[in-house]
């Protein structure tokens, strides 16, 4: 969830006709004035929805009087999916204020809790406290503020994503529910009420402890209009239903629907120190734009270790509250982060090369084969591995905008699908190390359809596919077109970069064969970015990093997401397909909502094969495993219940299961001097490497 700070309060510095100056006024939080507006906010809001959902089915109850065929079908999903609205308007109203303060009397007694604390522990028992880490950051952060303008930056997650501690985590092992700053959680008898115990020793890095009235005022200041951020504003008002105190250290959050994993959702709270934000007013941006808030995380950053333009370091937290909790106690063991900012990637490997960096991720094959054979390597004092690791499949892949023609024929859609030969991509550029991706949200155990196959790359099944959306004649130079001469040519959207350069030059290529002109896009990032953002692309080449252990649909193919009021595509949303339709639309809505694995797994299953009829997503290519060069003075775990790293990770750092052997690295150094070599080690990790699953029959 991203952090929205808001800024109440004035800076008053008046000047007088006399040019005498008047003293900056006092500020506070007033967040005990924004409750009643925001309570009256929502419950405004609830009933606006209310009735328009009331009028909504009225007229639709009169449609179906007369619908036959697939419109009635159409329209009988339609009113399933007003129905639950209707019951979630009704729950909502009916819980009263969005923010409540209320009594320990007012907890259910019949609650069941939990702590978690039957999984295994994460790390290595031989881990040591100490040393430094230092890596690189292709780019400065233009502020490392945790919310407002340019917050959602690329390096916010090492600075909070992966540092905050949240109610509750999920176990990267296991998957199943371990504490963070909850000692304690249950679940109420409806399922949508999720009750925390925090824990009494849990503190921010200042010292002062973290209370249960800080969770509401972390709401407070993420959806105050003093800052634009539509997509915080959204989810709070519309994704959680309640934020409850009953004491200091109990604190309840309501979801609008029963769901699996809910503990989860609501236990991804994170508290707002009130007291760091004294100062909090207008300028809030720009007042705050250098100052690190304090963290209930391992990792602090001091005004002292922000040397613009050049490096950010991370410190560790003295006397941080959870060193000695189960799952923190082996990690987060450095002293110190530094990331050092090397914009050309070339140069930031000769960094490391020459022992100014840690460690550096070696996945891309070139890195691997070719630059990471050096002397350091051959001499012992870099260690490589490839781990293998189970975080569900990135969906890469060419993301077709069915608002752009001719790609609203599902028959051209098939045709490209044929026409892309990937396997050649992963043989020649990726040595055959990976594999080829099947489908949409691949590889979340049982909520990904095994049986479904990404279509190979055919010459004879694509003509035929093109052949039958009428592209019948073939040009001088092999591309097929219409009777009316429309070419079968469509342009790929891509971040320029060599390696996709080389991708797309493959696959346009091998099109060729196929009668189809892919036209090569390729531009910086953010330019690139911002064109599928304004759905003005039509095949954009790109992968989103959806969190386990549930996919997600919804922001990707949801109608909400399509079209804006006007029926026109919807800028900055997620869904590039811009597809919409109602039985997805409904399917979308179970997954995101459903209470049992049963439920949530016949809807995600359903869903993947429309994308698989439809040709919507051209699946591209699957990475399960990251290669890591280290040099030797950086340990990696090889305990019982932690083989490196654990799994479900999508970088092995994110989790800092490794740690700074101090000896080693002096030992290292004098070696080095001297001429004097060790072992080479090229290993590779495999304990989590699973096979790939049966076909199933589907639900």
């Amino acid at each position: 969830m991203r952090r929205l700070f808001t800024a109440l309060g004035f800076l008053s510095l008046l000047v007088t006709g006399c040019r005498h100056e008047t003293a900056e006024t006092s500020r506070t939080l007033e967040f005990d004035a924004f409750v009643p507006v925001y309570n009256k906010y929502i419950a405004d809001w609830l009933h606006a929805q209310q009735a328009a959902t009331e009028k909504e089915v009225s007229l639709l109850t009169e449609e179906l009087a007369s619908a036959q065929g697939d419109a009635k079908t159409t329209l009988e999903i339609k009113a399933a999916a007003l129905r639950l609205d209707q019951e979630k308007w009704q729950f909502r109203l009916g819980l009263g204020d969005y923010f409540k303060v209320g009594k320990p009397a007012d907890i259910p007694t019949n609650l069941v809790w939990q702590n978690g604390m039957e999984q295994p522990e994460i790390g290595d028992p031989a881990a040591k406290k100490g040393g430094v880490l230092r890596r690189y950051i292709d780019t400065f952060p233009p502020t490392i503020r945790p919310t407002g303008d340019n917050a959602n930056n690329s390096f916010r997650g090492d600075l909070y994503d992966y540092i905050d501690m949240p109610l509750v985590a999920f176990h990267p092992l296991t998957m199943e529910l371990i504490p963070g700053i909850a000692k304690e959680w249950a679940t109420s008898e409806d399922g949508r009420t999720i009750y925390f115990h925090i824990d009494p020793e849990a503190r921010y890095s200042d010292g002062i402890p973290v209370k249960a009235r800080d969770y509401l005022v972390s709401v407070y200041i993420h959806v105050s209009d003093n800052i634009v951020n539509p997509y915080s504003k959204q989810y709070y008002r519309e994704d959680l239903a309640q934020f409850a105190m009953y004491d200091d250290r109990t604190v309840s959050i309501s979801l609008p629907q029963a769901k699996l994993y809910a503990p989860a959702i609501a236990g991804a709270a994170t508290p707002a120190p009130p007291h760091f934000y004294d100062e909090y007013g207008p300028d809030y941006s720009k007042r705050y734009q250098w100052r690190f808030p304090p963290t209930t995380g391992a990792y602090e950053v001091l005004p002292q270790d922000i040397v613009k333009g050049v490096s950010i370091t991370q410190t560790r937290v003295k006397n941080w509250w959870a060193r000695d909790r189960k799952y923190y106690k082996y990690r987060f063991n450095p002293d110190k982060l530094v990331h050092t900012v090397v914009r050309d990637p070339s140069k930031a490997f000769e960094l490391f090369r020459a022992g100014e960096l840690d460690t550096f991720l070696l996945t891309e094959p070139q890195l691997w084969y070719e630059k990471s054979e050096v002397e350091p390597v051959f001499s012992g004092y870099i260690e490589r591995v490839t781990f293998f690791k189970r975080y569900p499949k990135v969906p890469r892949g060419l993301y077709l905008n069915v608002s752009k023609p001719p790609l609203g024929d599902r028959n051209v859609r098939i045709g490209i699908a044929f026409a892309m030969n990937w396997q050649k991509v992963i043989d020649v550029l990726f040595r055959g190390d990976i594999q080829r991706l099947n489908s949409f949200n691949e590889g979340y155990k049982i909520f990904s359809d095994p049986s479904i196959k990404a279509r190979p790359f055919s010459i004879d099944s694509a003509r035929a596919a093109f052949r039958e959306a009428g592209y019948t004649q073939e040009g001088s130079d092999g591309i097929l077109t219409k009777a009316d001469g429309s070419r079968l040519s469509l342009s790929v959207t891509y971040p320029q970069m060599p390696l996709y350069d080389r991708i797309f030059t493959i696959l346009r290529e091998e099109a060729k064969s196929c009668g189809f002109e892919l036209r090569l896009d390729g531009s910086e990032a953010t330019v690139s970015y911002k064109k599928e953002m304004q759905k003005q692309h039509e095949i954009a080449f790109g992968s989103w990093l959806i969190t386990p252990p549930t996919p997600d649909f919804y922001e990707f193919l949801h109608s909400s997401t399509a079209l804006d009021e006007k029926g026109n595509p919807k800028p900055q949303t997620n869904n590039t397909f811009v597809w919409h339709r109602a039985d997805t639309d409904v399917l979308c809505e179970k997954v995101r909502n459903a209470r049992t694995a049963e439920e949530l797994r016949d809807a995600a299953w359903k869903i993947q094969k429309i994308m698989h009829d439809e040709a919507i997503f051209v699946p591209g290519y699957a990475v399960d495993f990251s290669r890591v060069g280290s040099w030797r003075w950086v340990k990696w775990p090889d305990s019982e219940t932690t083989r490196f790293c654990p799994p479900v990770v999508y970088d092995p750092h994110e989790v800092f299961v490794f740690w700074i052997d101090e000896e080693v690295k002096a030992e290292t150094q004098v070696a080095r001097r001297a001429g004097k070599t060790f072992p080479e080690s090229t290993r590779t990790v495999a304990d989590y490497r699973e096979k790939p699953p049966e076909a199933a029959d589907p639900p």
